[in-house]
């Protein structure tokens, strides 16, 4: 099993800047992809960035914006999501993901490809 934990999440002004942090615990050696996702109210959850968790440091590195940029550090099994210029409707639950394989990133926008999910934090942006 794998554990996630999400950092980082908060009220934020319009334009604002935001790190969201994710830790992992428990058994790592079987991630071989993260990314986060994110969920709007009354919606379905949308991929929002995922990486390739055993590749280079830069391989495999998906966003669905340029305002947002995913990176990892291994060595602590920390994973960052890097937000900028964000808007009101960033307004989300965002949630840390984990799986089993990577597959050259196919899939990563199905939920249900994802092995582990942390419990979620709360990004809040207003106008």
């Amino acid at each position: 099993q794998v554990q996630l934990v999400e950092s980082g999440g908060g009220l934020v002004q319009a334009g604002d800047s935001l790190r969201l942090s994710c830790a992992a615990s428990g058994r790592t050696v079987n991630m071989y992809g993260m990314g986060w996702f994110r969920r709007f109210p009354g919606k379905e959850r949308e991929i929002v960035a995922a990486v390739n968790w055993n590749g280079p440091s830069t391989s495999g590195t998906i966003s669905v914006t340029d305002r947002f940029t995913v990176s990892k550090d291994k060595a602590k099994n920390m994973l960052y999501l890097q937000m900028n210029s964000l808007k009101p409707e960033d307004t989300a639950v965002y949630y840390c993901v984990a799986r089993r394989t990577w597959s050259n990133g196919a899939d990563i926008n199905v939920p249900s490809r994802w092995d582990y999910w942390g419990q979620g934090t709360q990004v809040t942006v207003s106008s």
